[in-house]
């Protein structure tokens, strides 16, 4: 009898490779996956290349270095430091950072400072300063920047810094440079701080906010002339020859009493103030406070005393108005910093 042949099991029908399968057979193998990252990293690239015609690649401006490679930074240093292609795109480490050739870039673009902001700044820490010393608020002194000899740029960088009251010792200077700046910032004030001769005052009246150099009676009868013509009177401060200096503008101390009084007795509430210039080279202290007592005894608000030199002494003594040019557009007849040269007057 024949011996019985063992039952063959079913065969299985061929398996097939469906999408699924395929994805993850993809998903198991590290090369298929490192290949996967690669392309999609190049669509990636080409994709912001695209959205930014004209830019540069990255890998055009920086060290190709996938891995990170050794790069010298901004201070010096060593630091282990990656592409910007690949800190755009990768979790790296977080102490990898741009190149040095990257951070100079961005250094390089980066806008200049505002020297004249910069000095108002310092000058206003200074004036704090010294208020608060004297026990006075800093809000009570009011800054006039002496912007005598630079051009109308660096007073728009001064106003963009948030300065608004200025001084000019020359009417022609000041005709030139402030009515566009008073059109287009209306808050800003105007001082003519120097000597004013009497067939320039109509002009001065219609452009000043304040004269602060009030000095003789043939001055007076012209500013009374000129306003009751513009139907307005600027204020006004006498300027006091506190040194008794004969190169010096200014009523001399022994007529400034009477002179004070019959200012007020015409001007009114427009006489506000005194104004002085103490002697060079010396203490200015015992000149300041002459001019405080003298405009104590009148009832006067304003007393306008003090400059680059010796403002902080001007503040200790009771200023409430203190005129400062070099120490914030530089001195005289500099040109300004990333600015246009000094204003100069017009021919003929």
């Amino acid at each position: 009898m024949p011996r019985a042949r063992p039952a063959t099991p079913p065969r299985r029908p061929p398996r097939r490779c469906t999408p699924a399968l395929t994805r993850a057979a993809s998903r198991a193998s590290p090369a298929t996956t490192s290949a996967n990252r690669r392309a999609l990293h190049r669509s990636a690239t080409r994709r912001a290349s695209s959205a930014r015609p004209g830019t540069a690649s990255c890998r055009k401006t920086t060290p190709p270095s996938p891995a990170g490679r050794r790069a010298i930074d901004g201070n010096g240093s060593g630091i282990f430091t990656a592409s910007v292609n690949n800190q755009s795109v990768g979790n790296l480490p977080r102490r990898r950072r741009f190149t040095a050739r990257a951070q100079a870039i961005n250094r390089a673009s980066m806008p200049e400072p505002n020297p004249i902001a910069a000095a108002l700044a310092s000058i206003r820490a200074r004036i704090a300063a010294a208020a608060t010393k004297s026990g006075r608020d800093p809000a009570a002194i009011t800054l006039v920047a002496v912007s005598k000899t630079h051009g109308a740029d660096a007073v728009a960088d001064a106003i963009g810094a948030g300065q608004s009251v200025f001084g000019e010792n020359r009417l022609q200077e000041a005709q030139a440079k402030f009515p566009a700046l008073l059109a287009a910032y209306p808050d800003t004030k105007l001082h003519l701080i120097g000597g004013l001769q009497t067939n320039k005052v109509k002009d001065a009246v219609k452009l000043c906010h304040m004269i602060e150099s009030l000095d003789r009676q043939s001055l007076a009868d012209a500013i009374t002339k000129a306003a009751d013509a513009h139907g307005a009177c600027p204020d006004l401060l006498v300027q006091i020859n506190i040194g008794d200096e004969p190169q010096k503008s200014g009523v001399a101390t022994a007529n400034a009493d009477q002179f004070i009084r019959a200012m007020q007795a015409r001007f009114g509430n427009h006489l506000q103030g005194l104004m002085c210039i103490p002697p060079a080279e010396t203490d200015p202290t015992p000149y300041f406070r002459h001019l405080i007592s003298l405009a104590d005894s009148h009832n006067l608000p304003i007393r306008s005393m003090g400059m680059s030199a010796d403002f902080e002494t001007a503040i200790a003594e009771g200023a409430t108005h203190i005129r400062l040019g070099s120490a914030i557009f530089g001195g005289r007849g500099e040109a300004r910093p990333g600015g246009s040269a000094p204003w100069t007057p017009a021919k003929g």
